[in-house]
């Protein structure tokens, strides 16, 4: 049953794309793959959905997330593969009875068009995927005992990181600083927040 259902969620978000015009969903696709060549921090979905009312095409908010991420992790999953327009056309086309031929020969001419960059630029963050910082907690204590204060009674400072590996996987790391410790960590991220800013 439950591939079933899961043959029924494709089948439903490819009804959706095939309900829109060949143009829309081209401007849709863009979006998504100029997001994949790295030339966009994200995917705006407020974005789209504009472009959409514009063109008088009535779709709820979750199709429309549906939409996008299936977009997302069928260009994603072709530039892991490498894979050609021919291929990528045929792998859809097993996947779903429901895709129309305005819509499959739309999706071939753009991957074959941006496939190539798509890889490169996955394979790019492949070799630089570290990983990424997403939430950091902190909290002020005072040492009883330690072996890097050198008196009892001490400040310290206890952080707690929380960081995505790049197979996706959640990991915690803590560690604990004196306060001269603390200010300076703090200066230097404070400083690598501002040169980020300038990339």
């Amino acid at each position: 049953m439950p591939a079933a259902e899961e043959s029924y969620g494709v089948n439903k978000v490819v009804d959706n794309i095939c309900r829109i015009s060949p143009d829309l969903l081209a401007d849709v696709c863009q979006h998504v793959l100029t997001y994949l060549q790295g030339q966009k921090r994200g995917v705006d979905s407020a974005e789209i959905s504009d472009r959409f009312q514009r063109a008088e095409v009535r779709l709820d908010h979750e199709a429309l997330q549906d939409m996008i991420r299936f977009l997302l992790l069928t260009f994603r999953s072709a530039g892991k593969s490498n894979i050609s327009g021919d291929e990528l056309v045929s792998k859809l086309e097993e996947g779903s009875t429901k895709w129309t031929k305005a819509s499959l020969q739309v999706l071939h001419k753009l991957w074959s068009e941006h496939g190539v960059s798509v890889h490169t630029q996955q394979e790019a963050q492949a070799m630089l995927s570290i990983g990424q910082l997403v939430d950091m907690q902190w909290k002020l204590g005072m040492a009883v005992s330690s072996d890097t204060c050198r008196s009892l009674n001490s400040p310290f400072v206890c952080l707690l990181l929380k960081i995505v590996e790049p197979s996706g996987q959640i990991c915690q790391r803590s560690f604990e600083m004196t306060i001269p410790q603390f200010q300076n960590f703090y200066k230097q991220f404070k400083e690598m927040a501002a040169v980020m800013e300038t990339v």
